[in-house]
């Protein structure tokens, strides 16, 4: 999930990108098969590296590999490769569930979990402002979902292998570039206030 770490652990969204150019470059090298093989133990070594280097593993990551092994095994073993094609619309769906329970559950939504540590400093943000966040995290996630399955049934296996590297990224660059715009007009002066709006 690219653009929620907060700043102490800026490599992350480059770590998270390994499994899936893992995956990219054995699906040229070789086939789909084996790169779902690929995904699969690449998943795997960076729950165990993540765990090993920082001493936890976050939910997100934990689900994701989760649903890459799950979904992969049964892929294999079923030769059927659009069961993990669904992958990404899973975990985008799951998330986006999880952020709109959060108005329900607690007293913050999870955005506002995640980022407020990182983003007091700079942000002057609203209790409607965060929900506001998170909301736009929920309509990335269930675009981002939508995507991938319309990719997935309607065009052939190599675009939605490209999709899966460039196009998903370049959603999630878009949608970083719109929040940090947004987000811009609730930055603090440097007198501690939030700067004007109008």
């Amino acid at each position: 999930m690219i653009g929620v770490y907060p700043a102490e652990h800026q490599m992350q969204p480059l770590i998270d990108l390994l499994p899936v150019v893992a995956f990219f470059v054995a699906y040229y090298l070789f086939d789909f098969q084996t790169a779902i093989g690929v995904i699969m133990v690449v998943m795997t070594l960076q729950v165990v590296m993540t765990r090993l280097v920082t001493g936890t593993v976050s939910k997100m990551l934990l689900i994701s590999a989760g649903l890459v092994v799950g979904l992969g095994g049964i892929s294999l073993m079923l030769q059927n490769e659009l069961i993990f094609k669904w992958k990404p619309t899973v975990v985008n769906w799951l998330f986006a569930t999880a952020f709109f329970g959060s108005y329900f559950i607690g007293d913050k939504p999870i955005v506002q979990r995640m980022m407020e540590s990182a983003f007091s400093s700079h942000f002057d943000l609203s209790k409607r402002d965060w929900r506001q966040l998170n909301l736009m995290w929920i309509v990335f996630f269930v675009i981002s979902g939508v995507a991938n399955i319309v990719v997935a049934y309607r065009f052939s296996e190599q675009i939605w292998v490209n999709f899966k590297l460039f196009g998903l990224l370049g959603l999630t660059l878009v949608f970083i570039i719109i929040q940090t715009i947004w987000l811009n007009r609730h930055a603090k002066s440097d007198n501690g206030q939030q700067e004007s709006q109008e």
